[in-house]
């Protein structure tokens, strides 16, 4: 559970690393809390921890523990988005009671939720992807909101219009969006309809223009380079500019039928050059400032094939961090040869 540091109690049980604002790690998952602990956390302005319930604090932390929670919740809103496709292709709508149901199980694991790239880790297969990237685009559209200035109410909003983004892909054939090669002009052509039949959906289903805007612009681009009607930056809907960061990561790192999933770094790289014409900057970069102190303690492999740990963020080069291998310390900033091929828990 998560509590503010106030209500910690010596003997508390930390259920997940705590790093402070630098992002180095102060002190593990699975500590005991002494005294000296919480003075630590409190010298570094560190405001919640997530703990173990204390009914629970006598017995181990289990590797598993905290995954399973996770995984539970994630699979929870899949099953819902899936219903929600469903009910869109019996009966044309959503029914609104229905998408708050479908969506009440990630709102705790929204406020709760420290360590996006854990999440990120554990969260993802190529089974039933266009329903977890639904779900991904829902939480990361929270988290994105939230780190550039959105109050809780607004990052809410934006969860769940990442939530319902793709809905008009109920209207797709799954032919088309299973297809395990490239798609033929046609079939692209008809891809990119899903924007224009998950606007039409909403539209019908709510009185809510936001919800609507998204689903149809989440493929615009600053730029003007985007579909359906290659609108430019001061045409899109603000929320618009976060589902697109968030659908674009979720995206790249989502192992589909025809594609393997690339390395959360890689992407981050990517998302960054995007930043410059084509995806909101400050969004992009509220993301990657927020995302990169998780990949603290992180196992990561060399692409010379060597294996280590990434033990601390380098803010002047995010994506060349110092990494420990075999108790020594490379500083990839300075070693220009050393590349980190993936990361992972």
């Amino acid at each position: 559970m998560r509590v503010s540091l106030f209500q910690v109690e010596v003997g508390d049980r930390l259920l997940a690393d705590v790093f402070n604002s630098y992002g180095l790690q102060l002190i593990a998952a699975g500590t005991q809390l002494q005294k000296s602990d919480i003075a630590k956390l409190a010298s570094h302005n560190v405001d919640y921890v997530d703990i173990l319930p204390r009914s629970d604090n006598n017995a181990p932390v289990q590797a598993g523990y905290y995954e399973q929670e996770r995984m539970d919740s994630f699979h929870g809103a899949v099953d819902g988005i899936k219903k929600l496709f469903e009910s869109v292709r019996a009966e044309g709508k959503l029914n609104e009671n229905e998408v708050n149901r479908s969506f009440e199980p990630l709102i705790d694991n929204f406020q709760q939720e420290k360590d996006v790239v854990s999440m990120l880790l554990v969260l993802n297969s190529k089974d039933d992807y266009t329903y977890q990237h639904s779900v991904q685009v829902g939480m990361l559209s929270y988290y994105i909101a939230k780190w550039s200035g959105a109050n809780e109410d607004e990052a809410l909003r934006a969860g769940k219009a990442g939530y319902l983004h793709d809905i008009g892909k109920s209207h797709i054939d799954n032919a088309i969006l299973q297809k395990p090669s490239r798609l033929t002009d046609e079939e692209y052509e008809e891809i990119k309809k899903h924007t224009i039949y998950g606007h039409d959906i909403l539209r019908r289903s709510f009185h809510d223009d936001e919800l609507a805007l998204v689903a149809l612009q989440h493929h615009e681009r600053l730029d003007g380079r985007g579909y359906p009607h290659g609108i430019s930056a001061e045409r899109m809907h603000p929320t618009s500019k976060i589902v697109a960061v968030a659908d674009v990561y979720s995206a790249m790192i989502c192992t589909r039928v025809y594609q393997q999933k690339r390395d959360l770094l890689v992407v981050l790289r990517e998302l960054h050059r995007m930043s410059f014409g084509e995806l909101d900057p400050h969004h992009v970069h509220a993301f990657i400032s927020h995302m990169i102190p998780n990949f603290i303690g992180k196992a990561v492999t060399l692409k010379d094939g060597r294996s280590g740990t990434i033990v601390m963020t380098n803010p002047q080069d995010y994506f060349r961090p110092l990494v420990r291998i075999n108790g020594v310390f490379y500083d990839l900033s300075k070693e220009r040869h050393l590349e980190i091929e993936t990361i992972s828990m």
